[in-house]
């Protein structure tokens, strides 16, 4: 897969090798931002009192630094600063159904970040953070909605973790056996797509009858979710 020019390519470390199916792996920073951009929930590996626990938590990026909710791995931090974790996003974008099952896939776009986060504790940065992650999932909402207050922040848990050591990669196209002898057996195959929409907005029912719907929310209707 094109790895983007030299300049927005991402450093190839122990734990962003890719070592199995490697054509579908990139280097391409552009791609990492774009898989970002496209969703507001990651899923974030971290080791908790010995145990490995997988958290989904929303996120945000502002191109650099990934924000993201993270009161469990707060925790984790406290207790062993240096500790490591791995935050991944995924996108399904359809099913490959080939001719033979073990020929069957995912067409799908992920990366995979790690390092060691920092909790977020200087104020300004925390807010600026939380604005982040809210802009990053409904853009507009920031603006329209109260902001937090100074005890709101206290009790929430923000994390910062750098961009600098990802693993991406993408599967787009048809199955790989079109070309096979399974190809002779006559059988249907191709991608079943995956579209993700934004549905209608569901007014809270203890919302006065006279509240104007924001336009930033009306215009998300129907539009792409990833």
């Amino acid at each position: 897969m094109d790895s983007g020019s030299p300049d927005r390519q991402l450093p190839v470390t122990e734990r962003t090798r890719h070592h199995r199916l490697r054509e579908q792996g990139s280097l391409d920073r552009d791609q990492l931002d774009a898989i970002l951009d496209a969703g507001f929930l990651c899923h974030l590996g971290v080791t908790v009192d010995g145990n490995l626990l997988v958290v989904p938590t929303v996120y945000g990026s502002d191109g650099s630094t990934l924000y993201f909710h993270g009161s469990v791995a707060s925790r984790s931090l406290v207790a062993s600063p240096a500790a490591a974790v791995c935050v991944t996003v995924t996108h399904v974008d359809g099913l490959v159904l080939a001719r033979s099952v073990f020929e069957h896939g995912v067409n799908y776009r992920s990366a995979m970040i790690f390092g060691v986060p920092r909790i977020v504790t200087d104020p300004e940065e925390k807010l600026a953070g939380l604005r982040c992650l809210t802009e990053h999932a409904t853009p507009g909402q920031w603006d329209y909605a109260r902001r937090p207050s100074r005890k709101e922040l206290a009790a929430t848990s923000l994390l910062a973790l750098s961009l600098d050591e990802a693993s991406v990669k993408i599967r787009t196209g048809a199955p790989d056996d079109g070309d096979s002898e399974d190809a002779q057996l006559g059988l249907w195959a191709g991608v079943l797509p995956l579209r993700a929409t934004w549905g209608d907005l569901e007014p809270d029912p203890l919302l006065p009858p006279a509240t104007e719907t924001p336009a930033h929310l009306t215009k998300r209707v129907g539009t792409a979710a990833n």
